[in-house]
């Protein structure tokens, strides 16, 4: 990665697991951080979902894993642990085809001696991973296999009918989902610091941080002022699906990083975010 400066702008960044770490890569970048936790993972208030996906793996009812996060297969370790200690885990997945959406569920795996049939390539979105299973349907076919997918905060439905329409028995099993921080000043104080003008640049790297910083603004009710300050800031989104969500909230996306990455996230902004930044004063003062 090369060296992108931002030259004194001020960043904000949604990260929550990895603040200070993003903090850090801002200011190396000669950016003013400005870090609004956003997100907060909840365990999920009954692991049922969990403990019946153990039960059929033991009696040989799954035939494919789908993982889809790191966290989530971290996380359905430790919901099913007084029931299925993790070596006896890594067994039963051992037993069946393993697909993991990216390196972070791989990483996850393989800590578990766990291996990987596939692994979906960048930039790790369900659209690549069921693109994937195509390009391999003779060798990993789904029609008549009964498929379990890991899904992490919310369901992805579009994602679990287009398996079941290659023939695919679906199970989800959700290990936890996603809320608001107990704490929303910060995220509020970001809010506040948009419509003021202070923010030059976002930084989204999850669907789940727009739609919560919005939630936060609509309880605030500026959401309406929020979306028209977001016009004059420089928006880096982390990937496609990032993208989607916030196109469909009507807003500009200055840039998408190549690699769906924080590091490469923060590095590309740097680069780009100054000549872009720039336009956007242009602009508006051309609109008067």
């Amino acid at each position: 990665m090369s060296n992108g400066n931002f030259n004194g702008l001020r960043v904000l960044a949604l990260e929550s697991r990895r603040a200070r770490e993003i903090a850090q890569l801002i200011t190396n970048c000669g950016g003013k951080p400005l870090v609004a936790p956003s997100v907060r993972e909840v365990p999920l208030e009954s692991n049922q979902e969990a403990l019946e996906f153990v039960h059929k793996l033991r009696a040989g009812h799954v035939d494919m894993v789908i993982f889809t996060t790191g966290g989530g297969v971290r996380a359905l370790v430790r919901s099913v642990e007084s029931v299925c200690p993790q070596a006896q885990l890594a067994t039963l997945f051992n037993k069946v085809t393993i697909v993991a959406r990216g390196p972070k569920p791989v990483a996850a795996l393989k800590e578990m001696a766990v291996r990987v049939s596939l692994s979906v390539p960048e930039p790790n979105t369900w659209r690549d991973l069921l693109r994937m299973l195509d390009e391999k349907k003779d060798t990993f076919p789904l029609q008549g296999r009964r498929v379990a997918v890991q899904e992490y905060g919310v369901s992805n439905p579009e994602l679990l009918a287009s398996l079941e329409q290659r023939g695919a028995r679906v199970s989800p099993v959700c290990v936890y989902e996603w809320a608001l921080p107990e704490d929303t000043g910060p995220l509020q104080a970001a809010v506040t610091s948009i419509i003021r003008g202070e923010v030059h640049v976002m930084l989204v790297a999850s669907s789940v941080q727009i739609r919560h910083l919005f939630q936060v603004a609509e309880s605030m009710a500026c959401a309406s002022a929020l979306h028209d300050a977001l016009a004059g800031v420089v928006i880096a989104s982390i990937g496609p699906l990032t993208s989607e969500e916030l196109r469909s909230r009507g807003l500009n996306v200055d840039m998408e990083c190549a690699h769906p990455k924080m590091g490469f996230l923060v590095q590309e902004a740097a680069e780009m975010s100054g000549r872009l930044f720039q336009r956007k004063k242009e602009m508006a003062t051309a609109r008067g």
